[in-house]
């Protein structure tokens, strides 16, 4: 109703003064008029009909109209109009539907026509007021009983606050209690705790009470005697790196024996080991590579604890292995001091404190080294200095230095001695015993194995953590400041110690357990690894005869590990391991053997089957004094008088010696009650011991053989030979055939192959044969005066391009040898084909580094016919035999072999044999077998063979063109008489007792008669 689309105002004031002016207002007007007098509830004129408008209508009111207008208050009138009725809406209706009145009433009187419009909207705010007065009755009632419930509800929120200041009150005192309380609760808790606390430190400590008290009387007894063990660690550490388990033990004892007489109290039982470390950094250590005998790890004390830096003497690269090992995390730098950076990793090494070994180290320090060894330090404010050459370097102190070195005995100068620790490096039985026996494993029982290293390695870690827990659980109580209770960290350090303590124990507990039946597992396959470790010892050893002789660790590991995978397997443990020890032992030898010169063999096999038999307990250690020493450690004048003239004064006193022997207890007597047998026997010139006197036939073999050792020296070789045969197997008495295709087929890029010369034994000529054979390309140079440049280049192209390089005669280039094999390991990359040659005759500085990385050969004649006439019949074919079909041909090949035997075969008994010694060789038997076959294929079948001619060539060109001397040639030309004649094919013809021609054709039966001839030839 307040719209100002209805409001009536709209209506202007002059709009009325001007209505009544009109005499006769429109008609439209008018309806309007009488609808303002219906509302406004003015009086009306009686209704009726007025035909006189355009549409009949009710007529207007005019009078009361009039009126209306005269009537000064109508717009205010009509705007306090409020109520409506249903009786007025009725009234209004007729003239609502009027047609189009608004529009007549707009054209008829514009500012009039609002008021029609404006009752139309009364009109139907009537109509929807109907419909909302019952709804704002209800709101009326709702407004009033709002109005109540909110005089109750601020009664309420009034009453509300009231009780809320009393609950707030309430609630702080409520409050205040349970501070109090909580902070009561508190204080009790703590209490609680620190009572929990004190019971846990009681309990937990009372666990380590007794140890601690047990170990404090320890530490008290170490600080009473702490001044002698201190002289006897520091002695150890300073005086017995250079020697071996043994001495060092004889030193510690000498010492041990000055001190007490000194007064000087010392630990019961001293044992370095336990002084100077424990289970877990040696377990450490074993992980690590290094052996775990106590030579071995005295050696880790001494390289780690010593002030002074550590040289190891270290021929089987053990040490170098383990440094390796242990300081692989460390950034270790490995070098030389022929690396042309050497300098430069030096002063690297010191700045940035990385770890430096200097590998192959001889018997002279490069003088930089001088500063470093001596500790000549500058201190420059708070850094300190070394000079290395002419420059000042900065010391970074987690620098560490290390030295190894090849030679097995080296010798050092005291200058060099006192400026470094020298460590005897050199490996154990017992060491490699257990190295080898861990790589048995791992090839037979790849889980045990496996299982045992993890174990190791879990063992030691758990040890480890066990005493990191103790020493942090004492730094703890020792760093507490006031009372342990006031350390909440303390109880759960304690805790936590004593929860994995628990667990590591039990860990450590099962472990041992485990171990123990890993042990006994492993223990089974120990004879392979006792096995191994006797003849390295032994191919060690031979080293001593001849320096040529050196082999490495690894080129062994290498033919142990062969003898593994080659030997037969079989599932029975036993056996697989006998198999394993027969191949191995035959595999050493024979690559021993044929790397040694004549002379040395038959005592290598001889110490083989001996130590062997040693260990098996076949043979006595007393035994085995009496065959090495026999009588030499006797005085004749003090031993009682020999009863016979026959028997020589060294076979008495051998005899005196060999009674200590509980089997040969009563062999004076024996020889005197059968005196006459003895002596038959004695003066026999077989050397066959099977016809002894009947009071020693029973004797076993080695027995024999000890017999012959004593009585009668002269029979000793062939006894030697029977014991190999008994002991080792008869394959060991035949002294292996050279076979350079073998040979190479063995090395590869780095493995040098080295002949060692000897009088009339150079194998240029085979090695030309094979690399002809193989369609490889040889270049031979013959070391020298400038020979130098030479080899480098051949070497360098032969790297390259691939084939042979042979350097004769190596001993006289030794300067040169150092830079080749530098070459040789510095080198990566190789062509196939490549491989290094060298002869060389015994030199005492031959590069130890070379000997050791190489695969030695010697072509010296066998001794025997027997041997002699394999070796040659191992350079025959099938195809040679067949060559010529000439029944002369195989006879006649066969006995110039067998004279070829012969010849040399005399030169080892010296002036009786030759009375000049001559060189031959198998250049004299291919020149006389080329002779043969072309008098042969020239031969006329009439006249058969000249053997004239056929004896002359051989006695007096192709062999006799090297004898002088008359007498020489005289038996020359007699074995050319009686072996080379028509008689070749007579089925009485012999060259000797036992000794003819095989009626055979094929190579293999030529080998196997050669094989039955007597392995001993008569003189």
């Amino acid at each position: 109703m307040n719209s100002k689309f209805l409001h009536p105002m709209q209506i202007k004031g002059n709009t009325i003064s001007n209505l009544r002016k009109l005499a006769k207002p429109p008609e439209a007007i008018m309806i309007v008029l009488d609808m303002a007098l219906i509302l406004m509830k003015r009086r009306f004129d009686p209704i009726r009909i007025d035909n006189n408008l355009e549409e009949p209508f009710y007529a207007s009111s005019k009078t009361e109209i009039l009126r209306l207008l005269n009537f000064s208050g109508l717009l205010s009138t009509l705007l306090t109009i409020r109520e409506l009725n249903d009786e007025i809406i009725e009234l209004l209706a007729p003239y609502t539907e009027i047609k189009d009145l608004s529009e007549k009433a707009r054209k008829a009187y514009k500012d009039l026509a609002t008021l029609k419009t404006w009752t139309d909207k009364i009109q139907s705010y009537h109509a929807i007021n109907k419909e909302v007065i019952p709804i704002k009755d209800k709101v009326q009632k709702a407004e009033n009983s709002l109005r109540k419930a909110s005089r109750k509800l601020a009664r309420a929120e009034r009453e509300l606050e009231r009780t809320e200041i009393g609950l707030n009150k309430c609630q702080h005192d409520f409050d205040l209690a349970m501070e109090t309380k909580k902070a009561s609760q508190t204080d009790y808790d703590a209490l609680l705790k620190r009572r929990d606390d004190a019971n846990t430190l009681i309990s937990g400590l009372t666990g380590e009470k007794v140890r601690w008290n047990e170990q404090n009387k320890v530490f008290e007894q170490s600080i009473e005697k702490l001044i002698g063990n201190a002289i006897l660690i520091t002695a150890f550490l300073s005086y017995c790196g250079p020697f071996n388990q043994e001495f060092r033990q004889r030193m510690l004892n000498e010492w041990q024996k000055q001190i007490q007489q000194k007064l000087i109290p010392f630990s019961d039982n001293f044992n370095i080991i336990e002084q100077l470390n424990d289970e877990a950094t040696i377990g450490e250590w074993n992980l690590q590579g290094l052996p775990n005998d106590d030579l071995s790890i005295q050696n880790g004390i001494i390289a780690t604890s010593n002030y002074r830096y550590p040289l190891l003497i270290d021929p089987q690269l053990q040490g170098k292995s383990w440094i390796k090992n242990m300081e692989r995390d460390n950034d270790l730098l490995i070098t030389t001091f022929n690396s042309k950076l050497f300098r430069q990793q030096i002063e690297d090494s010191i700045s940035f404190g990385r770890p430096l070994l200097i590998e192959d180290v001889d018997e002279e320090l490069d003088p930089m080294l001088d500063n470093i060894l001596e500790k000549n330090y500058l201190k420059i404010g708070l850094t300190q200095r070394v000079k290395v050459g002419d420059r000042e370097v900065d010391i970074n102190h987690t620098f560490r230095l290390y030295l190894t070195t090849k030679l097995a005995n080296p010798n050092y100068s005291p200058e060099v001695c006192a400026r470094v620790s020298i460590i005897d490096f050199t490996v154990t039985q017992r060491g490699l015993e257990d190295q080898l026996l861990s790589l048995v494993i791992a090839n037979e029982r790849t889980e045990l194995e496996r299982e045992r290293v993890t174990l190791a390695r879990e063992t030691t870690k758990n040890k480890r953590m066990l005493k990191e827990l103790e020493e942090n659980l004492l730094v703890k109580l020792t760093s507490i400041e006031g009372s342990v209770l006031d350390d909440p960290s303390l109880v759960e350090v304690l805790n936590a110690n004593k929860r994995i303590a628990i667990e590591v124990k039990e860990k450590v507990a099962i472990a041992e357990e485990t171990k123990s039946k890993i042990s006994t597992a492993r223990e089974e396959y120990r004879p392979v690894a006792i096995r191994g470790s006797i003849i390295y010892f032994l191919m060690s050893e031979i080293t001593l005869v001849n320096h040529m002789y050196q082999i490495s660790l690894q080129q062994f590991l290498s033919l142990f590990h062969e003898s593994m995978l080659k030997s037969n397997k079989i599932a029975a443990i036993q056996k697989r391991i006998q198999n394993i020890n027969d191949y191995l032992t035959y595999r050493t030898w024979f690559y021993t053997t044929r790397g040694l010169y004549e002379e040395d063999r038959l005592m290598f096999t001889l110490l083989m089957a001996l130590r062997i038999d040693l260990r098996r307990g076949k043979i006595r250690h007393d035994e085995f004094e009496v065959l090495i020493k026999g009588g030499a450690s006797l005085d004749l004048n003090t031993c009682p008088s020999k009863p016979f003239r026959w028997l020589n004064d060294l076979s008495w006193l051998n005899l005196l010696e060999l009674s200590r022997v509980k089997e040969f207890h009563d062999v004076i007597d024996r020889l005197q009650k059968n005196e006459r047998a003895f002596k038959d026997w004695f003066d026999k010139e077989s050397t066959d011991l099977s016809s002894l006197p009947e009071t020693y036939e029973n004797l076993n073999i080695f027995h024999r053989f000890l017999f012959a050792r004593c009585i009668s020296p002269d029979r000793t070789i062939s006894e030697a030979r029977n014991y190999i045969q008994d002991s080792l197997g008869i394959k060991y008495s035949e002294i292996p055939v050279l076979n350079l295709e073998l040979i190479w087929e063995e090395s590869d890029f780095k493995t040098p192959l080295l002949g060692l010369l000897s009088s009339g034994a150079d194998p240029t000529s085979n090695i030309q044969v094979l690399a002809k054979k193989k369609n490889i390309d040889l270049f031979i140079v013959s070391m020298g005066q400038g020979q130098e440049i030479l080899a480098r280049r051949y070497l360098q192209q032969t790297i390259t391009l691939g084939g042979w390089l042979l350097l004769q005669n190596a001993h006289l280039g030794l300067d040169y040898l150092e830079e080749f094999y530098e070459t040789l390991i510095a080198t990566e990359i190789f062509e196939p084909s490549f491989r290094v040659w060298l002869t060389t005759e015994t030199h005492p500085q031959f590069p130890i580094q070379i000997l050791q990385s190489s695969i030695k050969f010697t072509n010296e004649p066998p001794q025997g016919v027997r041997a002699g006439l394999k070796r040659t019949y191992g350079l025959i074919t099938q195809d040679k035999l067949e060559y010529i079909e000439n029944i002369y041909w195989c006879p006649l090949l066969y006995a110039i072999s067998f004279l070829h035997s012969i010849v040399q075969e005399r030169r080892k008994f010296g002036p009786l044999g030759w009375n000049i010694p001559y060189e031959f060789n198998q250049t004299d038997w291919e020149a006389s077998v080329q002779y043969i076959q072309n008098h042969l294929d020239d031969m006329n079948p009439k006249t058969g063979i000249s053997w004239k001619a056929l004896r002359y060539m051989i006695s007096e060109i192709q062999y006799g063109g090297r004898i002088t001397d008359d007498r020489d040639r005289r038996l020359m030309i007699t074995y050319a008489k009686k072996w080379f004649s028509d008689l070749l094919l007579s089925s009485n013809f012999k060259f000797y007792d036992n000794y003819s021609i095989p009626k055979v054709k094929r190579l293999d039966e030529y080998i196997d008669y050669i094989d039955k001839l007597p392995l001993i030839d008569p003189p």
